[in-house]
């Protein structure tokens, strides 16, 4: 556990909550929807997969990574908001604010890296359909995993490490939530190395992430253009075209991934269909 001896302050003050009155259980309430909607969407295709043998695949091991990603973010945010809304002191023990900084930022570390090996695994299977199954073998499939976690968490665990030797010269937050960057701000002391240390964290995910999602996508969109005749196409709209598969492609994958895959929704109406049949079956009896 920290210790929060070693902190200016015990606590820090939230102060982006406004004093709204009643209106605080309807935002409970929507939030609290929110929430219950995130986990059961994520458990209950966590489900499915785990269920059903024929959706253990590579593409499929990856969504299983992002849907206990999601949970754990969503986790890490939205039960303190709850908290939170109701409280009428928003103060939040200084141990509890750099813990959430951590689950919260590892989460969009992990989000990242998930939607970059989940770009590349389309690449693969698009690009190079015949070595898809010896480039994305179940050993490499669960190293891509490990390394999803791995390194998200071992590259936050610097910036935490710098961020906690600090003492706090205030104990004022403009936000709704712990923020690493707030955080740095109210530190007593030379940041210089944190700062150099987020922008070199910077440029590597770009490296690591960025770079290789791009060139998978731009590939993709080659092969594809090599299927259909687009030279008749307008200008404008192959542009939008190329940032289609460039730029919103990426943040889709999980949609893609899920419930708009056939064998997911093939599964969930089998799951569905048994669950009648027994249910029938029990009610005749």
């Amino acid at each position: 556990m920290l210790n929060s001896t070693s902190f200016s302050f015990s606590y820090f003050i939230l102060q982006a909550y406004m004093n709204v009155g009643s209106l605080k259980y309807m935002y409970f309430v929507i939030t609290a929807l929110l929430y219950a909607v995130i986990v059961a969407v994520n458990v209950f295709l966590l489900v499915v997969i785990c269920v059903n043998r024929s959706l253990h695949e590579p593409m499929y091991l990856f969504l299983c990574s992002l849907l206990v990603n999601e949970l754990y973010g969503s986790s890490g945010l939205f039960p303190f908001l709850l908290l939170q809304i109701l409280s009428d002191v928003h103060t939040v023990p200084a141990a509890f604010c750099f813990l959430q900084v951590f689950c919260l930022y590892t989460y969009v570390n992990v989000e990242f890296c998930n939607l970059a090996v989940m770009s590349y695994d389309r690449y693969v299977a698009i690009c190079c359909p015949l070595q898809y199954n010896t480039r994305m073998s179940s050993n490499k499939v669960l190293c891509l995993v490990v390394w999803i976690w791995l390194y998200s968490f071992g590259k936050f665990l610097i910036t935490f490490s710098l961020n906690i030797r600090f003492t706090r010269c205030g104990n004022v937050l403009d936000s709704t939530h712990c923020r690493n960057y707030l955080l740095v701000k109210l530190a007593c002391g030379d940041t210089r190395i944190n700062n150099f240390y987020g922008l070199f964290a910077i440029v590597v995910s770009i490296l690591i992430l960025l770079i290789p999602v791009l060139f998978s996508y731009i590939k993709i969109l080659q092969v594809l253009q090599s299927r259909f005749d687009m030279s008749r196409l307008p200008n404008m709209l192959r542009i939008l075209l190329s940032l289609y598969f460039i730029v919103l492609q990426p943040l889709l994958n999980p949609i893609m991934y899920g419930v708009q895959m056939t064998k997911i929704r093939n599964a969930c109406k089998d799951m569905f269909w048994r669950k009648m049949f027994s249910d029938h079956r029990q009610h005749m009896k």
